[in-house]
């Protein structure tokens, strides 16, 4: 990564997307520290994440990572897992963040519903259930920043877009940076950074990309049909 310079302030949602290999993973990973940058900083809050202990980051995050990982236990016990700082997660929350992740179907229809058996690495539902699972874990949380690593890709668009809108109304003061490499899930972000070799090509909003920055065109064009390209 060089040259990478933007803010994500409170209630945004900013997009990265770009070629494999681009740098988008990495640039999402230096907010936690999965590792650190050699160069420059990474601010939260004014705060440089170096300065902050790994918990009180952390406490603050919700990070769903590009494979979703479950754990052996209930559908309980993987949408309340980890110390978040502030508590226990109630029952509840587990059900409103199963509902945000547009997964109370599925679940519901378990044996045994919330309770139900998870597989170790959860194997015993699919890729789609995996990931809401490992969105609502996040969602339950109740964090400051959210930070979903190419997380909506098993989805199919109309569970994309639903999950989308009920989690724009349930963390709008919540800040959100999004990998993702498909454009439907985000177009309509208050700002996508276009990555290229390690370096931001473009910034903007689906719009203004569409005009200005031609790696991202090249995007769209792969992906939308002409009826969506010239209707935005």
């Amino acid at each position: 990564l060089t040259d990478i310079s933007f803010k994500a302030r409170r209630g945004e949602t900013v997009a990265l997307i770009g070629a494999t290999g681009s740098g988008k993973t990495t640039l999402l990973n230096l907010i936690p520290r999965f590792y650190d940058a050699t160069a420059g900083q990474v601010l939260v809050d004014g705060a440089d994440v170096r300065d902050c202990t790994q918990r009180s980051l952390r406490n603050r995050i919700g990070y769903v990572s590009q494979k979703a990982v479950l754990f052996a236990g209930s559908v309980r016990s993987n949408v309340s897992y980890g110390d978040n700082g502030q508590g226990e997660i109630t029952d509840a929350e587990v059900r409103n963040a199963v509902s945000v992740a547009q997964g109370t179907e599925f679940v519901e229809a378990m044996e045994g519903a919330y309770d139900a058996p998870i597989a170790q690495g959860g194997t015993n539902v699919s890729g789609g259930q995996k990931q809401r699972l490992a969105i609502a874990r996040a969602v339950a949380r109740k964090p400051e920043i959210f930070l979903f690593d190419d997380s909506f890709s098993a989805l199919d668009y109309k569970t994309d877009r639903a999950l989308r809108k009920a989690l724009g109304e349930q963390t709008k003061d919540a800040t959100k940076i999004i990998v993702a490499q498909r454009i439907g899930t985000i177009r309509h972000a208050d700002r996508i950074l276009v990555l290229e070799h390690g370096k931001i090509v473009g910034a903007g909003t689906h719009e203004e990309l569409m005009k200005t920055c031609p790696t991202y065109q090249d995007i769209a064009g792969s992906q939308l049909s002409k009826e969506e390209l010239l209707n935005g």
